[in-house]
């Protein structure tokens, strides 16, 4: 997927910048308890983010010298931020890619697409390059992979009750506390984990 193809015709119901809350009879491990953040949703498909799923055994500045960012072996001593900043596993496509979502800095581009005004999505290697120098965005979230859906298939399985949608701010986004943000996010539209069925299906 390239991210030019992220800006293509919307859908009139599009839930781009929502999050995504797996239910709990979603039916795929893959997604238990996932919380994904769309970057993408049109007639053609739609894409996210997975953002509650830390890769503890990465460092993103040890990615940022496999991806010779900064010279492997070399001692650097990167940015506060920089070092602040988690892996996540952004869903089971392309895992072996890096996708940064990140807060909006009007001054500078970083080959990034609009998902709404406060949030961009990038996969230019020159925004690594700007976090390693701390020029970089202010809010940083670092994902290997995303999810993806065929056209129409998003929107069975939310019918099917595979999915609910919530609003999303940028502390669900983009802060380091993964274990608590898919309740949360359930909390932010008054649903209770403990009511859910485990079932899927339509009620």
């Amino acid at each position: 997927m390239t991210l030019s193809a992220l800006s293509g015709t919307g859908s009139e119901f599009s839930f781009n910048g929502q999050l995504l809350i797996a239910m709990p009879g979603i039916g795929d491990p893959r997604f238990d308890r996932a919380l994904v953040y769309l970057c993408s949703h049109t007639d053609d498909g739609a894409m996210g983010i997975v953002i509650n799923r830390p890769a503890d055994n990465i460092a993103f500045v040890d990615l940022l010298q496999q991806l010779n960012v900064v010279p492997e072996g070399r001692q650097v001593s990167f940015p506060a931020k920089a070092r602040e900043i988690h892996v996540i596993h952004g869903g089971p496509v392309e895992t072996s890619r890096g996708f940064v979502l990140h807060s909006v800095d009007r001054d500078k581009d970083f080959g990034s697409v609009k998902i709404n005004p406060e949030v961009h999505l990038s996969a230019d290697i020159n925004i690594l390059h700007a976090i390693a120098r701390g020029d970089g965005p202010d809010r940083v979230a670092f994902a290997l992979g995303y999810a993806g859906w065929a056209a129409g298939q998003l929107e069975a399985e939310i019918q099917n009750n595979g999915w609910l949608l919530c609003p999303a701010d940028d502390d669900l986004v983009f802060d380091e506390y993964f274990e608590t943000k898919y309740e949360r996010a359930l909390a932010s539209i008054g649903v209770d984990l403990a009511m859910l069925s485990g079932s899927a299906g339509r009620a």
